[in-house]
């Protein structure tokens, strides 16, 4: 056990013998009696075993017996770690330095005790590929880069004429585009040297999506305003969990975000919508040809439906589908009010999603 107290969480003092950790009253819980051992706080940095803090206390005049029952009163409220010693040891320290932010937040937010490391090697070992070069999937890549994604890869829209392109089953090979012809998606860019990189829109060759790294089936795809129903139908024939996120009229919308044979997909929603309004179907294929008109999306609505795109990719990766809000549903923003609101969209009886991968849990 290394001791330290939840990074983020600033120690103040109430007054001589009451120390409060954190300022928010959601967050923060406060010790009495705490006089005679207030240099203790300060030893709480996780760079000391146990046995090396009992010590480093006992130099400074404080009880084991002190240090144990301030120990378990930090850990049940909440605001101690018991850090892994080597949390950062793979991350050179530039990565260590940007990516502390981001885990003392997740580990504040989930209230996981271990420093944030169970959220660092799940996001240094995902890859989430984003298509779409526009501000909203330019943004949320770079969001998803800072945070600690392993990597990040983006790709121009679709092509608007010729075939879908056919996708490699979960954990199937990838095999390098041809030579000349470029790769759809942009060459991999890990979080620990630079945020993703881009590429312009390529075809790529027959029953190939070529991967970040060789071999690797991407962990979440993210489609970045488009209403073209062909890469989704094969991402969900793959397998392969996809978020779309759109802004357009002044309306900004993020989800559903589809697990193949378990939520709602793409589909389930316009079966939806074609049960409210039938010419639905009419008007989403006028829509999936393109609209050259600029959209009603300015800066400050890209940004914020950018960053609720990367919240939500970074909630499947750090904690599964389960505790993702855009499963089964879609996130609306709605201007002028910018106020989210949540919409449920459930899997519709007449769609074959579920069918595709029926040993799925569902």
């Amino acid at each position: 056990m290394r001791p330290a107290l939840k990074p983020g969480l600033v120690p103040v003092w109430r007054n001589t013998d009451t120390v409060q950790i954190g300022i928010d009253h959601r967050r923060a819980i406060a010790l009495t009696g705490m006089g005679l051992a207030a240099g203790l706080i300060s030893l709480l940095d996780g760079s000391r075993d146990l046995g090396q803090l009992l010590a480093a206390a006992g130099d400074l005049g404080i009880p084991a017996a002190t240090v144990h029952r301030v120990l378990s009163l930090l850990a049940a409220g909440g605001v101690l770690d018991d850090q892994p010693p080597d949390l950062y040891r793979r991350l050179p320290d530039g990565l260590h330095r940007r990516l502390a932010p981001e885990l003392a937040t997740a580990a504040l937010a989930h209230g996981d005790s271990d420093g944030g490391a169970r959220t660092l090697a799940r996001r240094q070992n995902a890859c989430v590929r984003v298509a779409g070069l526009n501000p909203i999937g330019l943004s949320a890549a770079s969001l998803l880069a800072a945070a600690g994604i392993g990597s990040v890869v983006t790709a121009g829209p679709v092509a608007t004429a010729g075939p879908a392109p056919a996708l490699p089953a979960r954990g199937g090979s990838h095999p390098p585009p041809a030579s000349g012809g470029g790769a759809p998606w942009a060459a991999a860019a890990p979080a620990s040297t630079s945020p993703a990189s881009a590429t312009r829109d390529r075809r790529p060759p027959p029953g190939s999506l070529p991967a970040a790294r060789p071999g690797r089936t991407p962990d979440l795809v993210i489609l970045a305003d488009s209403y073209r129903r062909d890469l989704p139908a094969a991402l969900l024939r793959a397998g392969i969990p996809h978020l779309t996120a759109s802004a357009s009229e002044a309306i900004g919308v993020v989800g559903p975000l589809v697990v193949p044979g378990r939520s709602a997909c793409l589909r389930c929603l316009d079966l939806a919508r074609a049960d409210r309004d039938p010419a639905w179907p009419l008007i989403l294929a006028q829509l999936a040809g393109g609209w050259v008109g600029p959209p009603a999306c300015d800066a400050i609505l890209a940004m914020a439906v950018a960053a609720q795109t990367a919240a939500q990719a970074l909630s499947f990766v750090d904690r599964g589908a389960a505790a993702t809000a855009a499963v089964n549903g879609t996130l609306e923003l709605f201007l002028p009010g910018w106020q989210w609101r949540r919409r449920t969209w459930l899997p519709h009886p007449y769609c074959l999603c579920r069918r595709i991968h029926p040993d799925d849990p569902q």
